[in-house]
């Protein structure tokens, strides 16, 4: 059974990627201001665990919002960085490639954090699971570490820290902005991680 997962270069991909050992890793350009540094970042990850890396450019720049466009957020956006319908987006997408693969399983690296947003919560990966299972190919989704923080994740992960800092969190530049939502949880994980 093939087993893939969602790397976005992340944190919280990077170290469910190393915790799991999935046979697979998808990349999505669908846009981001940080596509470059993702990918790239994703590539470096993959390789050193063995993993086979695609990568999917799908420019979805135009229905895209606020900082991962570098554009005003939509008036109805819940906060800074939101995409409307972003997750079940990737999702579909890496699906959609994951057929050719013989994907059967993939997973995604959300945390506790993100249920800031339905598209970040456990009852959204389940809908997805029963959609993507509904369907031909029936693609189980997984998130296994939604009820973790970051932090959590990390130490069960028990990623190294030269594997961790490759990490690319930044969501409106190739290059870390420094003041962002995602650098500042890059920066506030690595305080609380080596504050101990």
């Amino acid at each position: 059974m093939s087993k893939g997962i969602l790397l976005s270069g992340g944190m919280d991909s990077i170290s469910l990627a190393y915790w799991k050992k999935p046979e697979i890793a998808i990349t999505i350009d669908y846009g981001q201001a940080a596509a470059d540094t993702e990918i790239r970042t994703s590539s470096i990850i993959a390789g050193n665990l063995g993993m086979v890396h695609h990568t999917i450019k799908v420019d979805c720049s135009s229905l895209g919002s606020g900082d991962l466009i570098n554009s005003t957020a939509i008036k109805d956006s819940p906060s800074s960085e939101w995409w409307p319908y972003r997750n079940q987006l990737l999702i579909t997408l890496a699906c959609m490639k994951g057929i050719s693969l013989g994907l059967k399983e993939l997973m995604l690296g959300s945390v506790k954090s993100d249920g800031f947003h339905k598209d970040g919560t456990y009852e959204f990966y389940n809908r997805m699971n029963s959609l993507m299972e509904y369907q031909e190919g029936a693609i189980k989704i997984l998130s296994p570490c939604i009820e973790m923080s970051t932090v959590e994740l990390i130490k069960v992960s028990r990623i190294p820290k030269s594997l961790l800092h490759w990490a690319h969190s930044c969501h409106t530049s190739n290059i870390p902005c420094g003041q962002c939502r995602g650098c500042n949880k890059y920066g506030q994980t690595l305080n609380e991680l080596y504050a101990e």
